[in-house]
């Protein structure tokens, strides 16, 4: 069973930690392996201590895997990987995140990984580089990045709702085929996927969606509201 979660939010926005305790509950470990990725972030050291200050607090074991000053060797970083139950990425930019991973040979450990059951989950750059492509502001403006790990089929946009020009700059873009049908995810919402398919929406807050949008085959471009559960509700 291999599972990946798209967050729209967590320890680096929201104070009350429940999509954390969310995603912490769906690891296959009672006190799972934690390890967060902030390669998108150039491993902003703020952003690191930010998530152990989040996640010392929890029943886990958090680490952390640097790679702009790397000082493991290939075979200590798969083993570092491989004994996660689950691997967080950070945001940041999506196209730096997918070139360092790639240089590093980061995206095939992550690949193998995801086939032996870690869970692999993020927010912004950390839920669009699972995807086969992605709405992003990677290149300053918002535009469409057709690249991706491609571990789960179709697009991804992450802030839906919160940023100026996201909901119809991706709609444009699936409309006319630069991105394939995805999945929008507003600030405050999630998604767990198992082996590609949807099988959980939730939201920390009553407002937050999650939608399914998808090109209506005359030059536009639909979305579909998906039931979120609301947590602690």
């Amino acid at each position: 069973m291999s599972r990946i979660a798209l967050l729209g939010g967590g320890f680096s926005t929201d104070a009350d930690g429940v999509l954390d305790d969310w995603v912490l509950g769906r690891a296959r470990a009672s006190r799972p392996n934690v390890c967060f990725v902030p390669t998108a972030s150039g491993d902003a050291p703020a952003y690191i201590e930010k998530f152990f200050d989040a996640f010392r607090a929890r029943d886990c074991e958090p680490s952390v895997l640097p790679l702009f000053r790397r000082e493991s060797s290939d075979t200590a970083l798969r083993d570092v990987l491989l004994a996660q139950d689950v691997v967080y990425v950070g945001g940041g930019n999506t196209a730096n995140l997918l070139a360092v991973w790639r240089v590093h040979g980061v995206d095939r450990l992550l690949r193998e990984a995801y086939a032996g059951g870690t869970l692999l989950c993020g927010i912004s750059a950390g839920a669009n580089c699972w995807a086969e492509g992605s709405h992003t502001d990677s290149y300053g403006p918002l535009t469409h990045l057709p690249d991706g790990l491609g571990l789960l089929p179709g697009s991804v946009c992450p802030h839906y709702d919160s940023e100026p020009g996201r909901r119809s700059s991706y709609r444009a873009a699936v409309a006319r085929g630069a991105l394939p049908a995805g999945w929008a995810v507003e600030d405050g919402a999630a998604a767990l996927f198992t082996d590609g398919r949807l099988t959980e929406a939730v939201t920390r807050s009553p407002g937050a969606r999650l939608y399914r949008v998808r090109a209506d085959g005359e030059a536009g471009a639909v979305e579909e509201a998906v039931p979120c559960r609301l947590l602690g509700g």
